[in-house]
């Protein structure tokens, strides 16, 4: 995982600072932030939990007023679910996100509309020592059983950033449409744990980020 990720953020950084040096309408940016995570599912009674995100982009010129953001950012999302003693146990997700994306530019330097692709690339859930045994409320499974989801996941992203050329506030949701859940699907004695049913659940997550322009 941690070989993926270093890999990840050398490309990226690589392509960043070739673009910068190509067009001087491109700039790299640094963000930090917070977010909220939602896991939408069946299986399970989840709430949101806020976590926090940061990482690195490049902006660049692409045509008239359209321009495309890319860039790699490394996220800590939380969410709860219910045990069978309407208890709240809380889930960490770490990983790494890949995000292509165009963007309109409103006003120009000031404001813009983002949208697209981000590939999410996800490390083993973790939950507290003294919630890994709590079962989960309409199942059967212990809380750190469900804990290795799936790698790979994929995202759309839809966002508005407002300020300055240097300085810039950004809101941005993303909506997860592969099913974070599907690893878990290979267990069959998981499954009968779940009353037979399959596991299904997609990440939502608003966040509110500053991007520092270099």
């Amino acid at each position: 995982m941690k070989k993926k990720i270093s890999l990840l953020l050398l490309l990226i950084s690589s392509i960043g600072f070739a673009q910068y040096g190509y067009r001087d309408g491109n700039r790299i940016g640094i963000s930090l932030g917070v977010n909220q995570t939602s896991l939408f599912t069946d299986n399970f009674k989840a709430n949101p939990e806020i976590g926090f995100a940061g990482g690195l982009s490049v902006r660049g010129n692409y045509y008239n007023n359209w321009s495309m953001i890319y860039g790699m950012q490394f996220f800590s999302n939380n969410f709860s679910l219910e045990s069978s003693f309407h208890e709240k146990i809380k889930y960490n997700l770490q990983g790494v996100k890949v995000r292509l994306l165009l963007s309109y530019n409103v006003v120009e330097d000031h404001v813009s509309l983002d949208f697209g692709p981000v590939l999410q690339v996800n490390g083993k859930m973790k939950v507290a020592t003294t919630d890994e045994n709590k079962i989960l409320k309409g199942t059967a499974i212990e809380a750190d059983k469900i804990t290795d989801i799936s790698t790979l996941s994929g995202n759309f992203y839809l966002g508005v950033s407002a300020g300055s050329k240097t300085v810039r506030a950004v809101l941005f949701y993303e909506y997860g449409f592969t099913n974070i859940l599907n690893k878990l699907n290979k267990d069959d004695a998981l499954k009968l744990l779940n009353n037979g049913d399959e596991f299904k659940g997609n990440l939502g997550c608003i966040n509110g980020q500053v991007i520092i322009n270099l």
